[in-house]
């Protein structure tokens, strides 16, 4: 499969990213996260279809009278702001394709599966740590939160211990 190489230069990303960080305590007086708009999404769906589970629900039911629409938060247009602008990145750089990214070693489906999997595994972690990996680095590191800074150490101890056992999957 030949896959697209063309990616921006890692330093230049990562200070246009620490910009956006600043722009955003700096406009919105709070830092970046994508967990909790996502769980304002899924709680306003739930509640679309089952309104009377999520008002006997405390956790939900909390969301819910701080704000009657939960899509009425800065995290909503967050995740929304972070999928039009990867959509226009990709598209500039010529990425926008359809097609799974995968190693020769892994079906569709595997690759599929692995990816859904790891992400509803992330998503639970998140709600349980009380925030995502993009808030507890990225807003947590930029406020020397020292719960934040052991996360992320952790996070990349987790990732080079597990990657010896898929890195068959990719080569």
């Amino acid at each position: 499969m030949n896959t697209p190489t063309k990616f921006w230069n890692p330093y230049l990303a990562g200070f246009a990213l620490g910009l956006v960080l600043l722009a955003s305590f700096l406009v919105m007086g709070k830092g970046l996260g994508a967990s909790g708009g996502v769980n304002r999404v899924a709680v306003f769906a739930l509640d679309t279809v089952a309104p009377n589970h999520v008002d006997n629900t405390p956790y939900m039911a909390r969301l819910k009278s701080g704000n009657p629409n939960l899509l009425d938060s800065y995290f909503v247009f967050e995740i929304l702001g972070v999928f039009l602008g990867g959509s226009v990145s990709a598209f500039a750089a010529g990425r926008l394709k359809r097609g799974v990214i995968r190693g020769p070693n892994i079906t569709v489906g595997k690759r599929l599966m692995f990816a859904v999997t790891g992400g509803v595994i992330m998503g639970v972690a998140a709600r349980l740590a009380r925030g995502c990996t993009s808030g507890q680095a990225l807003t947590g590191g930029a406020i020397l939160s020292v719960g934040s800074w052991v996360f992320m150490l952790s996070v990349f101890a987790g990732g080079y211990a597990v990657a010896y056992f898929v890195r068959r999957q990719w080569t």
